[in-house]
């Protein structure tokens, strides 16, 4: 858990962006690999704010060594992804 406490915080204070929620995570030859909510932009209303879901990889020690963001989406929409192609 402090792994991901740590990746959270890491991943805000370079993007200045804040960290909701990890979403997916799982240990690799490197380290860690996670999956994590941001908020990007902050609208009124709340579901409409803009959320980037970012790929984080952590070493060993759980110290953040990459990041980008692999999609962007409003709070408020549902996940495409694994809908069976709606």
């Amino acid at each position: 858990m402090e792994v991901l406490r740590e990746a959270r915080a890491q991943l805000a204070e370079l993007t200045g962006m804040t960290a909701e929620t990890v979403s997916s995570f799982e240990q690799t030859e490197e380290g860690w690999a996670l999956e994590v909510e941001v908020l990007e932009l902050e609208r009124v209303p709340d579901t409409m704010s803009l959320m980037g879901s970012y790929q984080v990889e952590l070493d060993a020690e759980g110290q953040l060594t990459g990041y980008r963001r692999v999609r962007r989406y409003e709070r408020g929409r549902a996940d495409a992804r694994g809908s069976g192609g709606r």
